[in-house]
């Protein structure tokens, strides 16, 4: 399956431009991957700050598949949008969330995550 995977809010918590804190990502990305499933940083960073991003995967060993770009998209569709099967976002209507500290957006729930993704029988 490929995913898009957003990164602040969703990955680490929201710090933009820099990168925010640990939320419990790493763990069921890298068992995605595990699994034979494909990621795409999906996001809306760009220069030094994109770089900060992919970075964080590199520093985490999650190997991503594309950065803002299905790889092989372009064999089937001239299309902006970044296609993938499975988007997780904490924009995303429905996706579990957590409260930040005072004063932080609310982020990503991955415990929460990692049970939807057993539960379809994905993970």
């Amino acid at each position: 399956m490929i995913l898009g995977i957003d990164f602040d809010g969703t990955c680490v918590t929201h710090a933009y431009p820099k990168v925010g804190r640990f939320i419990g990502a790493e763990s069921v990305l890298t068992d995605l991957v595990s699994k034979g499933h494909k990621l795409i940083l999906y996001t809306m960073r760009s220069g030094r700050e994109l770089d900060d991003a992919v970075e964080w995967f590199n520093s985490n060993k999650i190997p991503l598949w594309g950065v803002n770009h299905n790889p092989e998209q372009h064999l089937w569709t001239s299309s902006p949008k970044v296609y993938a099967q499975l988007y997780i976002d904490d924009a995303a209507l429905g996706i579990p969330l957590l409260d930040g500290l005072s004063g932080e957006r609310p982020f990503v729930d991955w415990t929460a995550v990692r049970y939807l993704l057993l539960q379809k029988g994905i993970l």
